[in-house]
């Protein structure tokens, strides 16, 4: 099918599985009504659950692929003040206090509540309130059933980086049984495969051309760089520049958190460093570089510098062993942090293997008088003091389940989820913390998970990973999963597999917030049947030449909507700007009366093991002050 094709006749080719005009004439119409954005109306109330969510997989994560659509519209409800605007509402008092009430329970909060039983002791109580269907947070898995084998990718949070000798990341992982022993993959018939997601340079990478490029067909050069970039068809001097930024090497490094080139960082964008250090220009920046900055959500041109050095800068690790990935991402580590803390919640033995292939026993999360519980489908509206905050004994926390309204107390609350939420719930929220909040801004996501028969279509090429400028998504990679998921021992090309496209909303050139605000739109604004053919018009375009065909080759499509997927930090993030503190500095420095932060964000950056150190700082802080 040639790429311009459009029509009943191209969706039957593309393998469309439903005719798609109602739902295209309803993005088109909400796209070109900026009114509704401007009257306060939630787009995603204007659509269908089944038009926002798509196909959800199997298994325990069926119903919690990224934020569904009805997270989503709770989300705003809270957004819009809705449940402020009824100042007595029928509220059903459970009659429940906890030593502790964690909001969050992503990896964040997971951790938080398992460093609070092993700190506190067990006779201390935790409640950890959650609005998915599933614990996880940003690390969840989807499950596709294909004939023979079971496959599993995650839904955001993907890489596991092995910690030093003697850290206390080492102490953690191995707490709750996570072994980098038992990392073993499968192994690469035909041609190699990396074991993460993420394209790399090599020979077995390429590069599409499309039409923008004058190839209406397409144009591919594999192994790019070995090549020179010749036959790229790209002009000469941004091919001088492509080539001295690969012979350059790696940029200078800050020594440690706080010096003086970390900061000189945190002043600039990302896209000046890559400028100053590698002397590119800002148009080859944004068309060939799309990756850049793609760890905090946006492009190069919005972001503080510092943001592609921190996690390295903040947790060294054991390079020797390289990047490692669970079959399910970082669900994977979410899935070990329960067996410690609820061990009946999940069915299997504490081996890798018998964490990953095992069900959750969901009656185990919240039953009654066990010290540790995770209540989910519970979307927190209020948090407050029961008196002055400096004074008082206890927290009211008011959450809504299934349309209705309950509250619980607790001695401590630890916030562990969105940044974004805090200055929307916490009710008693000092103007300090508030400004303080307002300078988190948050961009969206989207992870489309592929699930493909085989992979033929790219082996032809002799290759297994690539990048693309323009179109949805930029670049995607076959890999090799850890086999203690169940995989297949060996990997060809013949195996069934997940392709992954994580796809951004960068608008280069635009101020940071509108970019993430515009995303966020289009993002919420698009069915899920839009984004469906997209890409299986984008693989027909690049692939059918080497034998794909969409309505065979592809056994389904999961998409993961994340509305506030990345902390975007702008300069002076980090370390502030114009002799103001950063704005995480007052969180991280003390709780407020008996509430602590332990959001990811406060790092910075968007990664489980900040997700963890944040979270030992924070129960640290409850231990010293609201439960002494």
């Amino acid at each position: 099918m040639a790429p311009h094709d459009t029509g009943k006749s191209s969706e039957r080719i593309l393998g469309m599985q439903e005719n798609i005009s109602r739902r295209d004439f309803l993005n088109s119409a909400l796209l070109a009504s900026g009114a509704a954005l401007a009257s306060g109306a939630c787009p995603i109330q204007l659509m269908a659950a089944p038009d926002w969510n798509g196909y959800g997989g199997v298994g325990d994560y069926v119903n919690s692929n990224g934020n569904t659509h009805d997270v989503m519209a709770a989300g705003h409800q809270i957004r819009d003040n809705v449940f402020q605007r009824n100042p007595n509402p029928d509220v059903t008092e459970t009659g429940e206090t906890f030593d502790c009430v964690v909001l969050g329970a992503g990896i964040s909060g997971l951790a938080a509540a398992l460093f609070l039983k092993r700190q506190a002791g067990k006779s201390r109580t935790c409640l950890i309130l959650d609005n998915h269907a599933i614990f996880g947070g940003e690390a969840k898995r989807n499950e596709f059933p294909i004939p023979g084998q079971h496959l599993i990718a995650h839904q955001a949070s993907a890489m596991w980086f092995p910690p030093l000798a003697g850290s206390f990341l080492k102490r953690f992982y191995d707490s709750v049984g996570i072994d980098l022993r038992q990392f073993h993959y499968q192994q690469s018939s035909g041609v190699p495969t990396g074991n993460t997601p993420y394209a790399d340079t090599g020979q077995n990478f390429g590069f599409f051309f499309g039409s923008q490029f004058g190839h209406p067909e397409g144009l591919w050069l594999t192994d790019p760089f070995g090549k020179k970039l010749d036959g790229a068809p790209i002009p000469a001097a941004t091919k001088a520049e492509l080539l001295n930024m690969q012979l350059s090497g790696a940029r200078k490094t800050p020594e440690r958190h706080g010096d003086s080139l970390s900061r000189h960082l945190d002043s600039i964008t990302l896209e000046d460093d890559l400028i100053e250090q590698h002397g590119l220009s800002r148009q080859t920046i944004r068309t060939f570089l799309a990756d850049a900055g793609s760890g905090s959500g946006l492009g190069a041109d919005a972001l503080s510098a510092y943001c592609d050095y921190a996690a390295d800068v903040l947790f060294p690790w054991d390079k020797s062993h390289g990047p490692q990935m669970f079959p399910d991402g970082n669900s994977g580590i979410a899935r070990h942090i329960v067996k410690a803390l609820i061990p009946n919640a999940m069915q299997g033995d504490s081996t890798l293997a018998g964490i990953c292939q095992s069900s959750v026993n969901f009656a185990e999360l919240d039953r009654s008088g066990q010290s540790m519980r995770i209540r989910l489908q519970s979307t927190v509206i209020a948090v407050q003091h029961d008196g002055e905050p400096a004074r008082s004994h206890r927290v009211r926390i008011v959450y809504s389940r299934a349309s209705k309204l309950y509250s619980v107390y607790a001695r401590s609350v630890i916030m562990a989820g969105g940044s974004w939420t805090v200055n929307s719930i916490v009710r008693d929220l000092p103007s300090n913390y508030r400004h303080a909040y307002a300078q988190f801004f948050r961009a969206p996501c989207l992870v489309a998970n592929v699930a493909v028969r085989n992979w033929r279509f790219l082996a032809r090429l002799g290759i297994s990973q690539c990048q693309w400028f323009g179109g949805i998504g930029n670049s995607m990679a076959v890999r090799r999963v850890a086999t203690f998921g169940g995989a297949a021992p060996v990997l060809s090309p013949d195996s069934p597999t997940v392709l992954t496209l994580k796809i951004l909303y960068r608008n280069p050139g635009k101020p940071l917030v509108e970019q993430v605000n515009t995303g966020r739109w289009q993002m919420m604004t698009t069915p899920f049947s839009t984004y469906e053919k997209q890409i299986r018009e984008q693989l027909t375009a690049m692939f059918a030449r080497t034998g794909f065909d969409a309505r065979r080759d592809i056994a389904g499509i999961i998409l993961n909507r994340w509305g506030h997927a990345y902390l975007s930090p702008q300069p002076g993030f980090f370390f502030g700007r114009d002799g103001k503190p950063a704005p995480a500095e007052l969180m991280r420095k003390q709780p407020f009366g008996r509430i602590a932060f332990a959001n990811t964000d406060l790092s910075g950056i968007m990664d489980h093991r900040a997700s963890i150190t944040e979270a030992r700082r924070a129960v640290r802080q409850i231990m010293g002050h609201a439960l002494r």
